[in-house]
């Protein structure tokens, strides 16, 4: 600009300058209809190089003036912005310290000038739950998402967690749904996802998503085993309250070979159809779980069972004697099987050695029971004694 000033310069003053060393000036002549504008060629330089000059003093003087306005609201602004960062630094502290009312406060006041107005929404409306403010902790909701644009996830995602501690389950398990399409591995969308089906008893939903949960390593193996086994026991429930017994089988069935053989399923389905009167399907599993591996769940089951076929229990059992020993469980339940049968010697025999493991106050009392059918009441009394001193001693 200066240097295009300066040619200009230079110009008229050879403009001018020229005809005055040549000796004469020239003439110009400006006709309009109303007046006549005469002068020289020098004159009219003069005039030019005034009009610049003016132009140039108007466009500095309104440039400054600008400027001036930028500056000050630009200090405006800035001095928002540094009290609306001064104010989230001190609403951590008060996070920290639990008071949720100044959280709130300090979060909300100035919250559009600060670095992320966003999450100063998102954590006001937070702290206004906490309080159980739901109009506030709405409005706060509402703020942040028209301020996040086409960027909703975090706004979803709180909006899901206050729903949830306000034990709106299902308005949850919506947008739980929703937010899986948009990010199937989030990993607090997943957590947050657990906690939603949990709630609402949808097994199979939190099946779906324990992949998800491994690969986004949510939890430990423990905890998503835990979820499974849940899961599982939950659609048992289901399928016995829709179905019956036809149905708990049914959906026994569905399921892979590798979760049939799952000892805490094969111990909560035989539960299931014991209740639903389903002695020989619950058997058949119980046996079945029994020849896989060993485990005193199952064990505990054979009492309650009154299949067609009993003699099949008392071999099992006698056969996990010579595999695992003389415990005092497998004589205990066998003791207990024979007495079902009426076999008061035998189960007299089966509770003696039970007991010479472990003293136990239910064993004691069914040898009385078989020692009385065995017409044998001094003995049958001195084992109700003994119990009854051992059930004193236990809970004084």
């Amino acid at each position: 600009m200066l240097k295009v000033l300066i040619l200009f310069l230079l110009l008229m003053a050879g403009i001018v300058l020229g005809p005055m060393l040549a000796g004469h000036q020239g003439y110009v002549l400006i006709q309009t209809d109303s007046w006549n504008i005469e002068t020289s060629v020098t004159g009219l330089a003069i005039i030019l190089i005034l009009s610049l000059l003016v132009i140039l003093a108007v466009e500095w003087l309104l440039r400054r003036l600008l400027r001036t306005g930028v500056r000050t609201r630009g200090w405006f602004l800035g001095r928002k912005s540094k009290r609306a960062r001064k104010q989230t630094n001190a609403a951590l502290v008060k996070l920290a310290e639990g008071d949720y009312r100044q959280v709130e406060k300090l979060l909300s006041r100035h919250a559009d000038h600060a670095e992320q107005p966003v999450v100063n929404y998102l954590l006001a409306a937070e702290a206004a739950q906490q309080r159980n403010d739901e109009m506030r902790a709405n409005q706060h909701l509402a703020r942040a998402a028209e301020l996040a644009g086409s960027d909703q996830l975090p706004v979803e995602i709180t909006r899901v967690r206050i729903q949830l501690a306000r034990n709106e389950d299902h308005a949850a398990r919506n947008g739980i749904d929703r937010l899986l399409e948009v990010a199937p591995r989030h990993p607090e969308v997943l957590r947050l996802a657990e906690q939603a089906y949990v709630r609402t008893g949808a097994w199979g939903a939190l099946l779906d998503i324990l992949p998800s949960m491994q690969k986004a390593q949510v939890g430990d193996e423990g905890h998503r085993q835990a979820l499974q086994q849940e899961a599982w026991l939950g659609l048992m429930n289901q399928s016995m309250a829709d179905r019956g017994s036809d149905g708990l089988k049914r959906w026994w069935q569905e399921q892979s070979r590798k979760t049939r053989q799952e000892t805490v399923l094969q111990v909560a389905m035989a539960d299931h159809l014991i209740v639903c009167n389903d002695h020989d399907t619950a058997q058949t599993i119980v046996l079945d779980g029994l020849k896989r591996s060993y485990d005193e769940r199952l064990v505990l089951l054979m009492p309650r069972l009154n299949a067609g076929n009993p003699e099949q229990l008392e071999k099992a059992l006698r056969q996990q004697i010579k595999q695992h020993g003389a415990t005092p469980l497998l004589y205990s339940t066998l003791g207990q099987l024979l007495m079902k049968h009426g076999e008061w010697q035998q189960a007299s025999e089966a509770f003696r050695e039970a007991l010479k493991q472990r003293p136990d106050a239910f064993d004691y009392a069914w040898l009385a029971d078989t020692l009385d059918k065995q017409h044998k009441p001094e003995e049958a009394a001195e084992m109700r004694r003994d119990g009854l001193l051992l059930t004193l001693k236990n809970n004084p």
